[in-house]
């Protein structure tokens, strides 16, 4: 993939998008409930990721308390 991305560390344009979840702090720490979303940019020459808030639905929150 190739864009208007230019990484900040090394200067290439060619990068990789993902997406990974993660555990919030007080209840959802406890019952193990990923209710943190995060898009993710890397750079395919340096592995420079930069992180991305993302909003998550009630759905998938109820989803992961019972399939955690």
């Amino acid at each position: 993939m190739s864009s208007n991305y230019i990484c900040p560390k090394c200067g290439n344009n060619k990068y990789e998008t993902d997406e990974i979840c993660a555990t919030g702090s007080g209840f959802s720490k406890i019952l193990d409930v990923q209710n943190k979303k995060f898009s993710t940019v890397t750079c395919s020459k340096c592995k420079y990721t930069e992180f991305y808030k993302s909003k998550t639905s009630e759905l998938e929150n109820i989803f992961d308390l019972f399939t955690s």
